[in-house]
């Protein structure tokens, strides 16, 4: 039996509802979790595949191969990896950034914007405990998903700014924040093929059923329906396509010159 991870993110759920509602799972346990804590358990062999933070397979490129045609993207905006900040960005020079624990993708895509893209040193610090608040001795707090969502709807005075948004008006390409990774040893097998096939048809379903998951999705009550539609419509994306690849080799490319990876490593896809 398969044992697949399940990111519990708004961003997530179109594409696995269409997967549990509109085909057969019963050869697979599904295992909730945040980025974070499936990046561990893919790597110790305790789940098979997962939407795993795309900085992962860039750590391990020899443990995973990647589903192809499919990733947790954006092109601009993507609402749920936000950036509040005391002072304007660009001030945030020799000040402290609170970051979330959940997600080294962001982590490190904040570290690239930070220096490559506003020119400014800071001191950071993780997060381990789940906060919304910027304490006194830290100048911005990092936040990603449902977090970044609810905090982003409250009336504040301070700086946001939008991650996704940053990266596309900068680089001209998408941010790839998930891929589909499973471990080698599963890779080839008839298993990972059917369910890889499965996701992409359950992708192309998405938004002629967006009005039906909308209906029975847990966040329509803290997110409301028309902002829930407008984040999965205009902001998440499911594609791996040629600029999204490019965009993601471009990351690496950016984490290896600041020196957070060891290498850029070869996209290895799963064969269908």
């Amino acid at each position: 039996m398969l044992k697949i991870g399940r990111i519990e993110y708004a961003n997530c759920t179109p594409l696995f509802y269409m997967l549990r509602e509109h085909f057969s799972c019963s050869s697979y346990e599904f295992v909730a979790g945040v980025p974070a804590e499936l990046n561990r358990k893919l790597l110790a062999g305790e789940i098979d595949v997962c939407p795993s933070s795309s900085i992962e397979y860039a750590n391990h490129p020899d443990k995973f191969k990647i589903l192809p045609q499919l990733s947790i993207s954006s092109l601009g905006a993507v609402a749920s990896v936000l950036l509040f900040s005391k002072v304007p960005v660009e001030e945030l020079g020799g000040l402290k950034i609170r970051l979330s624990s959940e997600s080294a993708t962001s982590v490190n895509l904040l570290k690239i914007l930070v220096s490559q893209r506003f020119g400014c040193s800071c001191t950071y610090e993780v997060e381990q405990l789940s906060t919304t608040t910027i304490n006194d001795d830290s100048a911005a707090l990092l936040l990603i998903g449902d977090s970044a969502l609810r905090t982003s709807f409250e009336k504040s005075s301070l700086f946001v700014y939008d991650l996704g948004d940053i990266w596309s008006l900068w680089t001209g390409l998408p941010f790839v924040f998930a891929l589909w990774l499973c471990r080698k040893e599963v890779a080839e097998t008839l298993e990972i093929r059917a369910l890889a096939l499965k996701l992409i048809e359950a992708k192309e379903l998405v938004p002629q059923y967006l009005d039906q998951i909308v209906s029975q999705a847990m966040e329509i009550g803290w997110m409301g329906r028309d902002r829930l539609m407008a984040y999965w419509r205009d902001n998440i994306s499911y594609n791996l396509d040629e600029r999204a690849q490019a965009g993601l080799i471009l990351y690496y490319e950016k984490c290896f010159e600041i020196g957070l990876i060891k290498d850029v490593p070869t996209l290895n896809f799963a064969l269908l």
